[in-house]
């Protein structure tokens, strides 16, 4: 297995690809004349202004006497937010200031500022003065002002905690006389202590009193709080409500709720989040019900909306060194009732670069996943694929198949094995040779991160090991492959800082040769060490020829900086080596180094890398362009 599976000559290309799956997902049909790209209007008339019967314009401003707090109320102020699109009708402009009103009044409360007056005038008239049917000139945009005064800041006072909360020390709760009395802060309280009571497996845990008194002479504010916390319930009988083609029972034995088993919160949003994951529902929400069942259980409901089953994309990309390549794919998420999914995909690539047909690069693929196969827990997977390619180091002919079992340790932790049967034909260095491998992959993942895409704190690591025996030439050999990846946010809003680091080894076989050549470790690239083409970090002859080697060690550091809520620049370094030994080196060390940008989308960010090798080989590329969807690591 190669540390890196894309090119760095493949930099236009998969920069076109990259657009063109961003405009499949983010370009949307507009009303006539309008085009939207990415939310952004470009031009034409807005759809929303189409909708609106009787359009009014308005102009807002804001003012508060505290100067720190006017960026967040204006953030907060959909009238000053929303100035460039216009209301229905002008009573539309009256609904939107007084709502506008109790969103500021709710953000001060939050800061603890209870003593606050937000002041909203519609054409110099107090919104709370004008007629029921106002009517204001269309000459020009009605005048709004907005005018805060945000008067002192409260802290706690006295402190009550009654009923089945009567036992709780306030202070675990950030309750303490003389600290934070922002709404908030309080509404936070009230949750944990909801979380804690449902925790110790009481469904039926509530807040049956909640007062918040503000003393203005001393700006002091006094909070009781009462609970009652009802009984302890297992887990009783699971409703699916909502399912058509998916076997309701299924969800129920997927969603790993068992009647019996104790109640926790955690345990709901963890079925919740099992099958949002298997892609086949819209929407997922698991539910205690409002009372207990005869037995004493507390039944469950899950309510689901099912998404399109079957799905189908294509793409077109080219790059002027390797050509138009051109991709499609059909697949269906629900294939014979229980959330089994298949995919079949296929791609030509390097088109227009040879008119011999043999020296284009092929690919297809088969993936047949089968959810629950051997108890909730446990997943069946299938592939079949087949490639012809024309890589750096070597051509070869591939066809491999692989069945296996993945497990859920935990919430975080995946097992997964099976068997795999790859026969490969591929010329290189060491001639033309065939090879028939059996394996049995063993992989571990662990994934504690934030967000799957763009993650800002947290770790992920992962472990392989690859037994293997060559059936032709006889000879056994295995890989093992690591690697962690952390994530660390400096501040609230600050750049994340982004690590990783990959180390390979491969041990056994007679020699090189006996090591069918897409088996052995190259690095470089978009995934490993940018500035480089693919697989040019790697053991040479002295031709120059690329062997492939026994061992890498791959690492990068990033910075990744916003510039706004939607552009990013990420400076980078990546290093790498990989050793004809088995045990990795550090005498031919390569390093690349970069900056990148990145355009948030709400599926992941799209990314654009440019990078030099600082140690460059002769005659290899001086810099190298990456792109995709999803950060690099």
């Amino acid at each position: 297995m190669e540390p890196e599976m894309s090119s760095a000559y493949r930099q236009w290309g998969a920069f076109a690809a990259a657009t063109v799956a961003a405009l499949a997902v983010a370009v949307q049909p507009q009303g006539a004349g309008a085009f939207e790209l990415f939310g952004i209007h470009l031009f034409g008339s807005e759809e929303k202004d189409a909708q609106i019967a009787d359009p009014v314009r308005y102009t807002a401003t804001l003012t508060a006497d505290d100067p720190s707090l006017e960026k967040d109320l204006i953030a907060q102020s959909a009238l000053m937010q929303d100035q460039s699109k216009p209301v229905d009708g002008d009573f539309g402009v009256v609904v939107k200031a007084k709502d506008d009103r109790d969103r500021l009044v709710a953000l001060l409360y939050e800061k603890a500022r209870y003593g606050a007056v937000v002041t909203v005038k519609v054409n110099g008239v107090p919104v709370d003065n004008l007629p029921p049917l106002p009517k204001f000139s269309r000459s020009t945009p009605v005048p709004v002002t907005i005018s805060v005064t945000v008067g002192p800041v409260f802290s706690l006072g006295k402190v009550v905690l009654k009923g089945d909360a009567g036992k709780l020390d306030p202070a675990s709760y950030g309750l303490v006389p003389g600290g934070d009395a922002g709404s908030q802060a309080i509404l936070n309280a009230s949750a944990k202590i909801l979380r804690d009571l449902k925790a110790e497996g009481r469904p039926l845990a509530r807040i049956s009193e909640r007062t918040v008194i503000a003393d203005h002479a001393t700006n002091r504010v006094d909070v009781t709080l009462a609970v009652q916390s009802g009984p302890i319930a297992p887990v009783g009988a699971v409703s699916v409500n909502g399912t058509k083609d998916v076997n309701p029972e299924f969800v129920s034995e997927w969603s790993d709720l068992q009647p019996g088993e104790s109640y926790s919160p955690e345990k709901l949003e963890r079925a919740a989040k099992r099958l949002r994951e298997l892609g086949t529902f819209s929407t997922v929400a698991v539910s205690e019900a409002k009372a207990l069942a005869p037995n004493g259980t507390i039944p469950i409901n899950i309510d689901v909306t099912e998404g399109k089953q079957r799905y189908f994309g294509a793409g077109i990309q080219y790059s002027t060194i390797d050509g138009v390549g051109v991709q499609g794919y059909w697949g269906h998420r629900n294939l014979f009732g229980n959330a089994e999914s298949l995919k079949i995909s296929g791609s030509v690539n390097r088109l227009g670069q040879t008119r011999d047909l043999k020296k284009l690069d092929y690919s297809a693929a088969i993936a047949f996943v089968k959810p629950g196969a051997f108890g909730p827990a446990t997943s069946f997977t299938a592939n079949f694929s087949a490639g012809l390619s024309h890589a750096a180091a070597y051509e070869a002919r591939i066809l491999s198949g692989t069945v296996g079992i993945t497990y859920d340790l935990t919430d975080h932790d995946k097992l997964s094995g099976g068997f795999a049967l790859d026969w490969t034909r591929a010329q290189d260095v060491y001639g033309n040779n065939r090879y028939l491998t059996a394996s049995v992959p063993l992989t571990w993942e662990r994934d504690m991160t934030d967000d799957k895409f763009d993650p800002t704190k947290g770790y992920r690591a992962s472990m392989t090991l690859r037994p293997s025996f060559g059936v032709y030439n006889k000879t056994s050999f295995i890989s093992a492959e690591g690697s962690v990846s952390a994530y660390q946010q400096i501040g609230d809003n600050g750049p994340v800082l982004a690590g990783k680091v990959a180390v390979g080894t491969l041990v056994g076989g007679r020699s090189l040769a006996d090591i069918p050549a897409p088996r052995r470790f190259y690095a470089g690239g978009g995934g490993s060490v940018r500035g480089y083409a693919y697989q040019a970090i790697s053991p040479r002859d002295s031709a120059n020829n690329l062997l492939g080697g026994r061992s890498y060690v791959t690492a990068s550091v990033e910075a990744r900086f916003k510039v706004t809520d939607t552009i990013g620049v990420v400076p980078f370094l990546d290093f790498g080596s990989v050793s004809s030994s088995s045990a990795p080196g550090f005498s031919d060390i390569r390093a690349g180094a970069g900056l990148g940008l990145r355009y948030a989308t709400p599926f992941g960010p799209i990314r654009l890398d440019v990078a030099v090798p600082l140690r460059r080989y002769p005659g290899g590329n001086t810099f190298g362009i990456y792109a995709g969807i999803g950060q690099a690591f």
